[in-house]
């Protein structure tokens, strides 16, 4: 059974307790890497100048303590493998859906692509 690293458990529990719940449900089946979760000021802002991120800093979903917003990717990554991305979407979305979390995936948003982004939608927002 995958599992995940010390960084990556790190990472996650600086996100929303429902991200956390979601994410342990799916290391359990697919093996992931947690990239980020939240996201500093200057970091956010390195985000928004690289092209990586549409915000500046605090507007992120990253930015929220807790995060409301985490990437994580497939492993191995292969930045370039979208089929695996979309696999793991696919994977997530669905057991998001069974604990009833709702969720986003910035791989499917229509401007920037963001495929290792997985938001929180709250009730009223």
């Amino acid at each position: 059974m995958p599992q995940f690293s010390r960084r990556s458990l790190d990472q996650l529990e600086t996100c929303h307790p429902d991200l956390q719940r979601l994410f342990k449900a799916v290391i359990k089946h697919v093996d992931c890497t947690v990239i980020e979760g939240h996201r500093g000021k200057e970091a956010q802002n390195k985000a928004f100048a690289e092209g990586h991120s549409q915000k500046k800093w605090p507007n992120g979903n990253h930015n929220k303590f807790p995060s409301l917003a985490v990437d994580v990717v497939p492993f191995p990554l292969d930045w370039k493998d979208d089929k695996a991305f979309k696999a793991l979407a696919v994977f997530v979305q669905a057991t998001a859906r069974s604990m009833k979390i709702n969720i986003k995936w910035g791989g499917d948003w229509k401007t920037l692509k963001d495929m290792p982004h997985y938001e929180l939608v709250l009730e009223g927002k």
